[in-house]
């Protein structure tokens, strides 16, 4: 596998906390979420990753979604729930003390031994 194959599955793994993130800063419709991601790590999310997690979260009741006009379109925009919120500091956290070791590690050292 490539370097860069390896970089694009890392990246496509932090895309669910990275779009549960946005969502906690505004709510956005799929599209934007897409866009915002480019924006934030220059790399592609496709729609077929984004909408079933959409789907799924808005199901579990961590997203409301609500239908609107655009055009002739009508396109569903997302707001995080308070239980999406709680997800998200639960994602987080998770998150928070492993990565903060690992990079400390990485910087002391322990993370060359190949």
């Amino acid at each position: 596998m490539s370097e860069e194959s390896l970089l694009e599955d890392f990246i496509r793994g932090f895309s669910k906390p990275l779009i549960l993130w946005l969502l906690c800063l505004k709510p956005m419709y799929g599209y934007d979420l897409m866009k915002e991601f480019k924006n934030l790590t220059g790399r592609t999310l496709k729609p077929a990753a984004v909408y079933p997690f959409l789907h799924t979260l808005e199901r579990g009741g961590y997203l409301a979604g609500t239908w609107m006009g655009k055009g002739k379109r009508r396109i569903k925009n997302y707001t995080i729930t308070t239980k999406g919120k709680k997800l998200f500091s639960t994602v987080s956290s998770a998150f928070r003390t492993p990565v903060r070791e690992m990079i400390l590690d990485l910087k002391k050292g322990k993370g060359n031994s190949a």
